[in-house]
């Protein structure tokens, strides 16, 4: 073979695997996950500081920018029974920095109970990310009610109609729901004492103002374990590890009451799918973390992180209940 042809063939086979290279790399740039996050993502949360969503986002938050070597920040938008701070979210441009910590009232509830008023629509608006968590309510008595489990609060209410009063935190709430399931699985009628604030709430509740206390079991537990107020039940299927003593409302003969406050990640719709999926997979190895799964558990919480298949269903799920007791028991916004 000549000189000539050599370095002919040589060029060919150089520029076959030359293209070859860059249609390989072509092919992995096509199909790479993006470079996410690249700066500050901040995740709204309708609640306010100290509350128990509050406390779980900034305990997750905090862990996830360790992983990203990003800023993450925590904004507590409240007002509207979690609408205000929702619709933020709702609004915000589908870009992968900002994201709702979201609570079961706007979720799930209030587009029932304040129909034809509300921002947002939750299926068009937003993408389920993860299940984060969920946390019962206790149900508990000031120490001068003469009441220790279920039926005896069931039977001091059905003596007096209407005597026994129950704060909320106001419309919507897990209190409010709380306490209108158990009207309508009991046969009882306690009367419902709306509150601006949970903390407000928890003090009269604790001062003896009214007779029954319900609230989240981080809330309730500091009370409960010094005896300011009487533990009679746990909201949730099965009875907590961190009060094991106190008897679910199942187990006291009061059938399909399971009542848990629910918390999770969402996104704006439009949100690219890859980061919705990456997103889902952190928040699930953060909350299996052992640090992060014993705080949350330490505060009566069920640990969960599931993928955005699982809490789209369970959001439907949740909705569809909650709308039968609202339009059952009556319930208004007001």
């Amino acid at each position: 073979m000549t000189l000539t042809r050599q370095l002919s063939s040589l060029l060919a086979t150089t520029t076959t695997i030359l293209f070859t290279m860059m249609g390989l790399g072509f092919t992995q740039t096509a199909h790479a996950q993006p470079k996410w996050p690249e700066k500050t993502v901040k995740f709204v949360v309708p609640a306010p500081p100290g509350s128990a969503p509050d406390t779980q986002i900034r305990l997750i938050g905090q862990k996830l920018s360790e992983l990203w070597s990003q800023p993450v920040v925590i904004e507590n938008v409240v007002g509207a029974a979690g609408n205000i701070g929702t619709d933020r979210v709702a609004k915000a441009a589908p870009d992968g920095y900002t994201f709702l910590y979201n609570t079961i009232g706007p979720i799930a509830v209030n587009p029932t109970l304040m129909a034809g008023k509300m921002p947002y629509d939750v299926a068009k608006d937003f993408i389920p990310v993860s299940l984060a968590t969920k946390t019962p309510n206790f149900i508990t008595v000031h120490p001068s009610v003469p009441a220790n489990n279920m039926q005896e609060l069931i039977a001091l209410a059905k003596k007096d109609p209407n005597k026994i009063r129950y704060g909320t935190a106001g419309p919507g709430t897990t209190q409010h729901l709380t306490g209108e399931l158990l009207n309508l699985v009991a046969g009882i009628k306690m009367t419902s004492i709306p509150y601006k604030s949970s903390a407000q709430m928890t003090t009269d509740g604790l001062g003896g103002q009214f007779e029954v206390l319900i609230h989240n079991t981080p809330v309730l537990l500091p009370y409960i374990r010094s005896n300011a107020i009487r533990a009679i039940a746990i909201t949730s299927a099965a009875r907590s590890p961190a009060q094991p003593e106190v008897a679910t409302v199942l187990e006291q003969g009061i059938k399909e009451f399971e009542i848990t406050a629910w918390f999770g990640f969402m996104a704006p719709a439009g949100t690219p799918k890859e980061i919705v999926n990456q997103l889902s997979k952190q928040v699930a190895g953060v909350l299996a973390t052992p640090e992060v799964n014993k705080r949350i558990s330490d505060m009566a919480t069920e640990v969960v992180g599931s993928t955005p298949e699982f809490y789209t269903a369970f959001i439907k799920s949740e909705t569809a209940k909650w709308k039968e007791v609202i339009i059952k028991a009556k319930m208004t916004p007001e």
